[in-house]
């Protein structure tokens, strides 16, 4: 994508240059000499050193348009003016309206008083001609000068454009960063919290455990970080669209009944990797092991062809109001609805707490 914008940035570099090259080279052939711009009633007359200083006045200066634009507008008006004043008529005269629409275009300051110089500059250019012995009718001086201000206008809408863009893409940048930071935050606290908690109930019951069912329980607490860490990288792996992370329900589950939690776990259907499910169930557990410790709980996740049901539930009842923010049961019922599915959380039909979630396949 970088690389085709710098294509494009270039080829628009090229193309004011180029189109003064053509303007300077056709108005040095002898058969478009007649084909250029007459303004001001003045009798056509042949080309001189001086008429080819205000062709290369009028064609060349095209090359600064990006750059310098209210600049390229004083020397291409400059450089009309001693064409048509001169009666060369020359077809590099064609560079004027080029001129006023990149400035209206690309002028980023000073467009007011450029537009009011060149006005001004306009009215003395008209009142030259009778000096000189030529004229232009009322009408013809009001509708070139119209003209002239209908390009500045196009150019002038060109520019209000661009800005609208450049800012409905930093508004998308914008939203897209925050949206970002949401679901990392989502992740971060998924995995944290649930790996925490089993941590901490697990060192709680080591306290009146010794022997050999203290070793185990240490070794499960090392088991439950080693597990944060590895989803902890996993989570950072999102900046590699190549990296999948693993997600297994099977040892979710083993991990929460390690830490003295009783889990029953069914799993119906072809089982297929679900981000989405998978943070449900981790973050169901951990409410369970938080708020209702011991108390026997069921998984049930069911993988059908449009859709994978979760459900997860507590025979005792879980008061999320003590020692819980509720942010995560927040942050998974806007993680379903973001893929176009439905979450439930409360209380259960038979008592206890229910967690329900229907996630698109």
């Amino acid at each position: 994508m970088i690389n085709l914008l710098r294509v494009s940035r270039a080829r628009h570099a090229v193309w004011f240059p180029l189109l003064g090259l053509v303007l300077f080279a056709g108005s040095l052939l002898p058969s478009l000499q007649t084909f250029g711009t007459q303004f001001g009633g003045l009798p056509s007359r042949p080309f001189d050193a001086l008429a080819v200083g205000a062709v290369a006045l009028q064609s060349l200066s095209l090359a600064g348009c990006r750059r310098w634009p209210i600049a390229v507008l004083a020397l291409v008006s400059a450089g009309f003016a001693i064409d048509q004043l001169c009666g060369y008529h020359s077809f590099a005269g064609s560079a004027l309206p080029v001129a006023v629409l990149n400035a209206g275009w690309r002028a980023d300051r000073g467009r007011r008083a450029a537009a009011i110089g060149f006005t001004v500059a306009y009215l003395l250019f008209v009142a030259a001609f009778p000096l000189r012995g030529g004229g232009e009718s009322a009408a013809g001086v009001a509708a070139f000068y119209l003209s002239l201000v209908v390009v500045w206008g196009i150019g002038a809408w060109l520019r209000s454009t661009r800005a609208a863009e450049a800012e409905r893409r930093r508004r998308v940048a914008e939203e897209t960063r925050a949206a970002e930071r949401a679901r990392i935050a989502r992740e971060l606290h998924d995995v944290v919290t649930h790996h925490v908690t089993a941590m901490v109930v697990q060192t709680e019951s080591a306290r009146y455990l010794t022997g050999e069912r203290l070793d185990q329980t240490l070794a499960t607490v090392s088991g439950t970080g080693r597990q944060a860490i590895a989803e902890l990288r996993n989570l950072l792996d999102v900046l590699n669209p190549g990296v999948q992370p693993a997600l297994g329900l099977d040892t979710l589950v083993e991990q929460t009944r390690r830490a003295g939690q009783p889990v029953e776990f069914t799993e119906v259907g072809t089982p297929a990797k679900s981000e989405v499910a998978y943070r449900v169930v981790q973050e169901a557990l951990t409410n369970a092991l938080k708020h209702a410790p011991g108390s026997p709980t069921s998984v049930e996740v069911r993988h059908g062809e449009a859709d994978i049901t979760v459900e997860v539930r507590t025979e005792s009842e879980v008061d999320l109001a003590v020692g819980g923010s509720g942010r995560g049961l927040a942050g998974l019922r806007d993680r379903v609805g973001d893929v176009g599915g439905d979450f439930v959380a409360g209380r259960g039909e038979s008592g206890g707490f229910c967690v329900r979630a229907r996630i698109p396949a």
